[in-house]
């Protein structure tokens, strides 16, 4: 792209979702990823979750060419590495012992959300013209304005990955466990799929959950009452409290979801004697279901796997969605059928010394990454794994 051509773009931020205006939003955005939704963004300022108190102080970008929004990206300055998923705290403690800043940090990401998805949200037209250059030229400038540190774009999709690839940038993986639908109608189907001893373990787990007495309910949209999501509420922070943590989102968060975002969420509840024990929050996409909150108060045998997995894999089937992302960590997924996937995330680091450390650092850790994806990938327990 010419740089004439670049001479009308510019790139600002606005300090609240309310300053950029719903309909360019939604024609950027569109209504089908539930963590892309102006709805989603409103929710999280109003109930004051992402907050300068809380250290997610909205900072969302916006591209105009000839005074017209472009683009858009969700973003953030904060002053703390929480609720992330992608860690630099080393890399905190590395600039704290040489008695540099690196907060603030300017975070083109979805808060408290380790899924991947679109992330710059540009006009077709812009994304063609756009190079990966160019793209980190403008957020390395915009960073130095703000008065950041470093920027950090998390968890980009396929097309935004094409435009950050840049051989002189700071590229970092991951390594996640999704659940992916090979053409199967029930869960009947998915056990088929798998090896005989792994298909014997999961319908053991199955059975031992429902002999300690416990049946589920699913809820959907507007169907969930303030009873439901007040007990889930209590088992979402039950999860957080049992680690020492405060919970990220507040019950107020969850009620303006449900309020302005029906159609995407399901609460599965675990019932017991008449009485809720556990329960977890889905967000359903256009071909993904997303698990994302989960917590019980009280321990049962398998009660995590069968809430968020084995419910999930069903409530997926369900509704047509071929895809299950269940967000970051957790080996245990791999062996019940979720496959693993490699995640990204980019990285503008504007200190030279600590620039080039880091770069080491992210090819040396991409390569362990590669290595146990591979290492992940031979022991799936799918059919076609067994050695007979």
């Amino acid at each position: 792209m010419p740089e004439s051509a670049l001479s009308d773009l510019t790139l600002e931020t606005c300090t609240s979702i309310a300053d950029i205006d719903r309909d360019d939003w939604r024609r950027l955005a569109g209504l089908s990823n539930p963590f892309l939704r102006y709805e989603f963004f409103q929710a999280l300022e109003t109930s004051k979750c992402t907050t300068e108190v809380t250290g997610w102080a909205p900072s969302h970008l916006v591209f105009r060419k000839a005074g017209r929004v472009v683009g858009i990206a969700p973003a953030f300055l904060k002053n703390h590495s929480m609720g992330e998923y992608v860690f630099d705290w080393a890399w905190a403690d590395a600039y704290q012992r040489h008695g540099l800043d690196y907060y603030p940090k300017l975070l083109i990401a979805i808060p408290f959300t380790p899924s991947a998805g679109p992330r710059l949200l540009l006009e077709p037209e812009l994304r063609q013209q756009l190079t990966p250059g160019q793209i980190h030229g403008l957020l390395d400038t915009l960073t130095e304005k703000l008065g950041a540190h470093s920027w950090h774009l998390l968890f980009p999709d396929s097309n935004d990955q094409k435009l950050l690839q840049h051989d002189h940038e700071l590229h970092r993986l991951g390594c996640q466990f999704h659940w992916h639908n090979h053409g199967y109608q029930n869960f009947e189907d998915f056990l088929a799929a798998l090896n005989s001893r792994k298909r014997k373990s999961i319908r053991k787990e199955r059975r031992q959950v429902a002999e300690q007495g416990i049946s589920f309910a699913r809820f959907h949209g507007r169907d969930i009452s303030d009873h439901v999501l007040s007990a889930f509420y209590v088992f979402y922070q039950a999860t957080y409290l049992k680690r020492g943590q405060r919970p990220y989102l507040n019950k107020q968060f969850f009620e303006r979801l449900l309020e302005q975002l029906p159609e995407h969420v399901h609460i599965v509840m675990a019932v017991r004697e008449g009485e809720m024990i556990a329960g977890a929050l889905f967000l359903a996409g256009e071909d993904t279901l997303y698990g994302r909150y989960w917590g019980c108060l009280d321990e049962y045998n398998h009660l995590h796997f069968e809430t968020c997995y084995y419910q999930g894999i069903e409530l997926a089937m369900d509704l047509g969605l071929s895809h299950i992302d269940a967000g970051a960590q957790g080996e245990h997924k791999l062996v019940r059928g979720f496959e693993p996937v490699i995640t990204h995330s980019w990285h503008g680091i504007r200190h030279p010394g600590f620039r080039e450390a880091i770069e080491n650092f992210t090819h040396e850790e991409a390569e362990h990454v590669l290595g146990y994806f591979e290492d992940a990938k031979s022991v799936l327990p799918f059919r076609q794994q067994e050695q007979d």
